[in-house]
């Protein structure tokens, strides 16, 4: 209880205090909670190594997505584990609870995402929450209160609190009428999905933001991602992580795209490198804040022939689904990421053949290919 009363005499000098010194305070007196059990815990919660106190603060939402762990075991292994805090509105996996601080947030939830912000000290956000593609067309009014409503929240918080603020783009940005082979940085855009769509006004509003109040926004456009260790979830590109693991498991991949659909990918580790090279980047060497970038294109016949090199018992059919399909003819072949490699030194280190043998050997291949030789 002691720590209460200092803290009510201290409220009381502010609101005692002449006007004019205590004006620009008054806003924050209101906002503060007096609970000597959040004063207890939160004391708690901060108590970082010396070491650790220099780095970036890191909040990132939609975690436990395709990236969200990745990325956090990434900068945590950097910036420390304490600096990095993992949030979802799901339940993480006992590995992923275990593995550094994860905490409920809900982006909708406003009031929850700023006290978030706040009580942990945070510096940078990598907004991960959103709904994708195909998921986002089945359900268009979650998809639009998710990626438009939700990016407002953060926006604003990000704005008021300073933050440096990371959001993906995708693919999916981009529409029929775009230049397609390569897709350059700025072009007409133009999406028919309500996931592209969302991402363009990501792009816009962020870049909007950093001109009129000074956000340090950044945003990199994602080709499909590749990656071992999550599922597909739901997104336009997922056949390219599906057949790695219907290889292994059952020798038989149905592909829901036609076998000439040329698409952008990038393996994972790749993906949030550059995530955080752009992010460390000085935001001097920044002309624009949202650039393409890109890894390698290929087609789902050129993907199965080349798992088949390691895998030749693999069966492969194609039954489309026009859904997809028709997404996927909207969206660029290649992409053009120039400005990335010249501004900020971006690189990618996997090329087709390295991806399909890590995918293989992470996924436990190595009794299928040994008997297949």
């Amino acid at each position: 209880m002691p720590v209460v009363r200092t803290v009510s005499k201290v409220v009381q000098q502010v609101l005692l205090a002449p006007a004019r010194s205590c004006g620009p305070l008054s806003l924050s007196v209101r906002s503060i909670s007096f609970s000597p059990r959040q004063v207890t815990s939160d004391a708690s919660f901060h108590s970082v190594s010396f070491s650790e106190t220099d780095h970036p603060r890191v909040l990132i939402t939609g975690g436990l997505g395709q990236l969200g762990v990745g990325l956090a075991k990434l900068l945590r292994k950097r910036f420390g584990k304490n600096n990095v805090i993992l949030s979802d509105i799901r339940k993480p996996p006992d590995h992923v609870f275990r593995s550094g601080p994860f905490i409920y947030s809900d982006i909708l939830d406003y009031k929850n995402l700023r006290e978030i912000v706040v009580n942990n000290r945070i510096t940078w956000l990598v907004h991960y929450s959103a709904l994708l593609s195909a998921v986002g067309e089945a359900n268009v009014t979650l998809a639009r209160n998710v990626n438009i409503t939700g990016l407002h929240n953060i926006l604003d918080i990000s704005a008021e609190h300073g933050l440096r603020l990371f959001v993906p783009s995708t693919i999916g940005a981009f529409g029929p009428t775009s230049p397609r082979n390569p897709t350059p940085d700025l072009c007409i855009q133009r999406p028919r999905t309500i996931y592209g769509v969302s991402k363009v006004h990501a792009e816009l509003m962020g870049e909007y933001y950093h001109h009129r109040n000074g956000l340090d926004f950044r945003c990199l456009r994602y080709p499909g991602i590749i990656s071992a260790d999550s599922q597909p979830g739901g997104g336009t590109t997922d056949y390219a992580v599906q057949i790695f693991h219907d290889a292994v498991k059952t020798g038989k991949f149905v592909c829901n795209l036609k076998p000439d659909t040329r698409l952008p990918m990038m393996f994972i580790d790749d993906c949030l490198r550059a995530t955080l090279e752009v992010m460390e980047a000085p935001a001097e060497a920044l002309s624009m804040r949202t650039y393409n970038i890109n890894a390698m294109s290929f087609t789902p016949e050129e993907l199965a022939r080349e798992v088949q090199k390691q895998l030749p018992d693999l069966q492969v059919t194609y039954e489309i689904d026009p859904v997809r399909q028709a997404i996927a003819d909207s969206w660029p072949m290649s992409f053009e990421d120039s400005n990335a490699r010249k501004d900020w030194g971006w690189k990618h280190e996997y090329d087709l053949p390295e991806l399909i043998q890590t995918m293989l050997n992470f996924i436990g291949s190595d009794s299928r290919i040994a008997h297949a030789n």
